[in-house]
């Protein structure tokens, strides 16, 4: 497994990465090896605002379903369409192609929250 140290991370099993006011985020590659063969993702449309903690869509496998957690608060400004076509890409890379969406930061600060890649391997038992 895989854990990029630029990239911050929630208990939930989110990733975010920062680029000026903008988060990406995905699911860990801890979560994907969880959830196993995902085959579909449901997300609200550009342009819905999110907040820290609170769900924003569900992620399904074979075996299951789970909810997908804001790991900051904004504005979905995008969403990974190529996840609709193939979201096995969430299982093959997803720090990468995997992403899921990308959110306009209302409030930078709640970053500070969030894990470093050390608290999130000691989360998880790594």
């Amino acid at each position: 497994m895989t854990f990029p140290e630029t990239l911050k991370y929630t208990k939930e099993h989110e990733w975010v990465r920062i680029e000026g006011n903008t988060a990406t985020v995905g699911i860990t590659d801890h979560a994907q090896g969880e959830l196993g063969d995902i085959v579909y993702v449901d997300i609200p449309d550009a342009g819905a605002s999110v907040k820290q903690g609170d769900v924003f869509g569900t992620i399904e496998a074979v075996k299951t379903v789970a909810d997908l957690f804001a790991p900051v608060s904004g504005t979905i400004t995008e969403f990974n369409t190529a996840v609709n076509d193939a979201p096995e890409a969430i299982n093959d890379d997803p720090y990468g192609t995997g992403w899921i969406i990308k959110v306009a930061l209302s409030n930078p600060e709640e970053t500070e929250a969030l894990l470093d890649v050390a608290s999130y391997k000691a989360l998880i038992g790594q």
